[in-house]
């Protein structure tokens, strides 16, 4: 007995020694900006104490397209679309609230309601008044909340590989590692300040049909980014169920009258394709395409195909308001 209380007692000083040498500090925004900002990062503050990280790229009279990342994801996962858009398009992404280089707020509930509020007080301050509005898993669950809180505003919905509709048991099953673990209340205590890296690692590979996309440099932007300070109080509220989460039905799509084009690779592992079909069909006139060689960022994996497909649908839009504007000839 006493030989298996020392056993014990050694393995718990092990494993205690090896969890306090994965503890990670926070990293300051200061040092953060130096290595994850460009030339064309703006830092907007808002009246609510925001300081939220935006770039703003092409001609300034050009359409607006806004472009919103998904969960512990930054404006990052947009930059293949930026580089093919921005000729002809002004082209606006942003991070989010404790997310990329965009600070928290204390006090404030995490989640969809923010998030739409956030994007509507940044296109105001940069004096956008219509726009198409584009956003990928969580950030997709953004976009079509905003369409039906600010219809007005909208030119355009894009979803890409968007959230929203309940998982049913088998999808929860194939849900990747990362989410699974995250779900876990004592999991998430234990991992919330200890090296994520090789969780990270995992979850970016199953975000890709071809895993080797997920490089050491992506690994390591998603690790050093969830480290800003609170963006792991963020992320772990978001996966708790304290973050406010916006959820799909028929009857609230259905509301949706903007024009809307729907993106899916079919390969998705998190979002399974499934839903990208249930948003084409609850939103009247949505247009689905999907992608058989993508998973859950086809605007990465498949940046020049799904942003072709993307300029079609934007073209179409611009040709129907200008279609709207020009003066009947007369008979």
């Amino acid at each position: 007995m006493r030989r298996f209380l020392v056993v014990l007692l050694t393995l718990v000083a092990v494993l205690s020694a090896g969890w306090f040498a994965l503890q990670r500090a926070d990293i300051g925004y200061d040092r953060l900006e130096l290595v994850y900002a460009n030339a064309d990062s703006r830092i907007l503050p808002l009246d609510n104490g925001l300081r939220v990280h935006y770039r703003d790229a092409g001609p300034r009279d050009a359409p607006v397209i806004v472009l919103v990342h998904g969960f512990s994801s930054s404006l990052h996962t947009w930059e293949p679309w930026v580089a093919n858009l921005k000729r002809d398009y002004r082209v606006i992404s942003l991070d989010l609230p404790g997310h990329g280089l965009t600070n928290c707020l204390e006090g404030e509930r995490v989640g969809t309601g923010q998030f739409v509020e956030t994007v509507d007080a940044v296109t105001r301050a940069l004096g956008i008044e219509t726009f198409t509005l584009a956003g990928n898993s969580m950030g997709g669950g953004v976009a079509w909340a905003y369409a039906l809180a600010h219809p007005s505003r909208l030119e355009g919905l894009v979803l890409v590989d968007a959230s929203g509709w309940p998982e049913n048991a088998q999808e929860e099953q194939s849900d990747p590692l990362v989410f699974k673990l995250l779900s876990n209340p004592v999991a998430r205590r234990l991992m919330k300040n200890t090296d994520m890296t090789w969780l990270v690692r995992d979850g970016l590979r199953d975000s890709f049909a071809n895993p080797d996309l997920a490089t050491d440099d992506m690994v390591n932007r998603y690790t050093a980014l969830a480290r800003a300070p609170c963006h792991r109080d963020a992320l772990m509220a978001l996966t708790s169920g304290r973050g406010d989460r916006a959820r799909a039905t028929k009857e609230a799509l259905a509301k949706i009258a903007v024009p809307t084009l729907v993106l899916h690779g079919a390969q998705d592992k998190l979002i399974p394709v499934a839903a990208g079909q249930k948003f084409a069909d609850a939103i009247p006139g949505a247009k689905l395409v999907t992608y058989a060689d993508a998973g859950h960022l086809p605007q990465e994996e498949l940046a020049e195909e799904s942003a072709g497909d993307l300029r079609a649908f934007l073209a179409g839009l611009n040709a129907s308001e200008t279609a709207s504007t020009e003066p009947a000839e007369d008979g």
